[in-house]
This record gives C-alpha cells, structure tokens and sequence, in this order.
C-alpha cells in the first residue's frame, strides 16, 4: 500500500485538484477516500502497482461524483472562515458617554436654544412643527437651531 501512496498519491491529488474547482481541501479529503477505497480492496487488486492507475483514477472520479451529489443534496456548507468569527455586541461606552456630554452640555444653554434643540433632536419634529409647538417662526427655530448647535459644539469641545 505504501508504494501505491508513493506512485500515485501526488498525480492523483493533481486529478482531484481539477475535478474539485482547485479546492485543496476537497481534493485532499477525495484522495484518502480514493486509497481508503484501494486498501479496503487491496487483495482484489493486481499485484503490478504500475497497472493500478485506471482503476485508482476510475474510482478517485466516483468518489469527486459521489462528493459532488452529495453536496448538491445538503444545504450549503458555510465555510470554517465564516465560523471561527462570532458577532460581537458594539461597545455602548463611547454611546453612554456622549449621551452625558451632550445631557451636559444642553444645561450649559440659554433655554431657548434648548428648546429648539429638544423639539428638532430629540422629539424629531421638523422646523415648522417645531416653530407651531413653540409658538414662534419657522426662521427664528433654524436660526436658533443653528447657533444653539454652534453653542453646544464649543461646550462639549471644552468638555474633552
């Protein structure tokens, strides 16, 4: 058997290369089953190892078939790549503290910049929404929202 391995393991796993789509690792699993099979019926074979090449190449392109359907009838294999990386859970710090910079900072404002913002931000109304709640002009919200943003930027800035 050990100079069979040595005659034929390497031309055949070339062979399985090709019916394999150049997946080495199919190609190798398709070779040991190939001189499984040849072990197994190593007493009904001839005893020149030379004359063993079209039986092992018959039996290896069975084996890539037998391989073949059988994939085709399981559902798709995921690969070992995409198994050995696990999801991670984003890390809410870096969310937790700017929630508290931001929380901060908005006390820091005058309180019609803060309202702007709560109702813009916040409680996502758009500027005319906004304007009607707060019983004012659709341009003084903007124009509030703007400089109470220009506002807060310079306090949380400070605040690194």
């Amino acid at each position: 058997m050990q100079l069979i391995c040595q005659t034929y393991a390497e031309p055949l796993l070339k062979f399985l290369m090709r019916l394999s789509q150049g997946r080495p690792h199919t190609a190798e699993d398709l070779l040991q089953e190939t001189l499984l099979r040849a072990w197994r019926h190593i007493d009904q074979l001839p005893g020149e190892v030379e004359t063993l090449g079209p039986w092992l190449y018959t039996v290896a392109r069975r084996v890539a078939i037998d391989a073949a359907r059988a994939r085709q009838i399981r559902p798709a294999e995921i690969a070992l790549s995409d198994t050995d990386v696990e999801p991670v859970a984003g890390d809410l710090s870096d969310q937790v503290v700017s929630a508290h910079v931001i929380r901060d900072g908005l006390a820091q404002l005058t309180p019609e910049h803060r309202e702007v913002l709560v109702e813009l931000y916040f409680r996502q109304r758009s500027a005319a929404e906004a304007a009607a709640r707060l019983g004012i002009a659709t341009g003084t919200v903007k124009s509030r929202a703007y400089y109470a943003l220009r506002a807060l930027g310079a306090v949380v800035g400070r605040a690194d």
